[in-house]
């Protein structure tokens, strides 16, 4: 690993190639939305469906895609399946990045209304 700007190590190709695909796989708005409602709480797929308006086998594959890239695990409760997040750096790198773009929307719609005068 060769040393960039700032004194940090640069990853490996591995590393890069892996973090590359766990950010293609939150490129997605659905599967980010199923990642953050999951950020927030377990949830089995009928209420994340319903949270995330999206239809049962769409969600569905969704969670097959994320827990295959190891974003997302899950667990047996009787005849549900439960899921979660329970790495709390995929969590933070969501929640900061969606709360960051939510505050920035935010902002921008108060100075759209303060220019129009409402």
């Amino acid at each position: 690993m060769a040393a960039g700007g700032g004194g940090f190590e640069d990853p490996s190709a591995e590393v890069l190639a892996e973090a590359a695909a766990a950010f293609g796989l939150l490129a997605s708005a659905a599967r980010l939305h199923i990642v953050w409602a999951l950020a927030q709480g377990e949830s089995d797929v009928t209420g994340l469906a319903e949270r995330v308006g999206g239809a049962l086998p769409a969600v569905s594959q969704h969670l097959t895609k994320l827990k295959l890239a190891g974003l997302v695990r899950s667990r047996r409760e009787g005849r549900r399946q439960v899921y979660f997040v329970d790495d709390a750096d995929v969590v933070t790198v969501v929640r900061l990045v969606v709360g960051q773009l939510a505050d920035r929307a935010e902002r921008t719609s108060v100075s759209v209304r303060r220019l129009r005068g409402l």
